[in-house]
């Protein structure tokens, strides 16, 4: 977020800029397995934001000083291309937040993914982010769990992410790139929807006891239909492979 003596105003006439309530999603879409050289793949538009994922191993974990007797690890690249919005223009390369969201996507997967199956091995976990918008750390968490049960890698759950927060007094859903900005806090989750454990839950920003409820709750709702999307993503690639 950004402090700025010309701050925008965020809500005009009841409203969010781009229109939408404040429990409401921008349009998701997700596509399963594009890439055909990878174990597992998705591509997501969410809102104006257009990225990929992609999983390739299990495989010999490599240094294999790296290696655990017990377990794979999980290697997390998250990157965003230097044409994906102005904040990256010419940029190329990780910087510290990209590094950031790959340590805490890593993270997430751990805790779903049933690494001891395959004890020894590195599964490798690519998030690129070819248009930005606002919420790509959750948009590229929603689609790796996509990208992960459709390379067949068992796990317990599969976890969405959505972005909550407060604009004024208003606790609001999905922030786009200026809402991010310049809204008064931001609260990235993670979620693993069968028993709702939080994953991933990060905060910029205070929200009061009574919001911070409120905005669990908006995300775990809007995470009925995220996770039905996935679903319905996994479902069509599944056909199409049949035919």
């Amino acid at each position: 977020m950004a402090s700025s003596s010309n701050k925008p105003e965020l809500i005009v006439n009841g409203r969010r800029l781009d229109g939408r309530g404040f429990d409401e999603l921008r349009t998701i879409k997700i596509v399963a397995s594009p890439l055909k050289n990878a174990a597992g793949s998705a591509y997501i538009e969410w809102g104006n934001n257009k990225i990929l994922a992609a999983v390739y191993g299990p495989r010999e974990a490599t240094p294999r000083h790296f290696a655990e007797s017990t377990r794979a690890i999980i290697k997390c690249r998250y990157a965003m291309a230097p044409f994906s919005g102005l904040s990256e223009h010419g940029r190329s390369g990780p910087n510290r937040r990209a590094i950031e969201i790959a340590k805490v996507t890593k993270e997430v997967f751990e805790n779903v993914v049933m690494l001891n199956e395959y004890p020894g091995s590195q599964i490798d976990l690519f998030i690129e982010v070819l248009q930005s918008d606002g919420g790509t750390r959750a948009a590229g968490i929603t689609a790796a769990a996509v990208a992960f049960a459709a390379s067949g890698i068992p796990m317990r759950d599969l976890p969405y992410a959505v972005s909550v927060g407060r604009i004024g007094d208003e606790v609001a859903l999905d922030f786009t790139m200026i809402e991010d900005n310049y809204a008064d806090s931001d609260m990235p989750m993670a979620i693993a929807p069968r028993n709702n454990d939080v994953l991933l839950l990060q905060m910029d920003g205070k929200l009061t006891r009574e919001q911070l409820s409120k905005a669990v709750s908006m995300a775990i709702g809007a995470g009925k239909g995220i996770s039905e999307i996935q679903k319905n993503a996994l479902r069509e690639a599944y056909e199409r492979s049949s035919k």
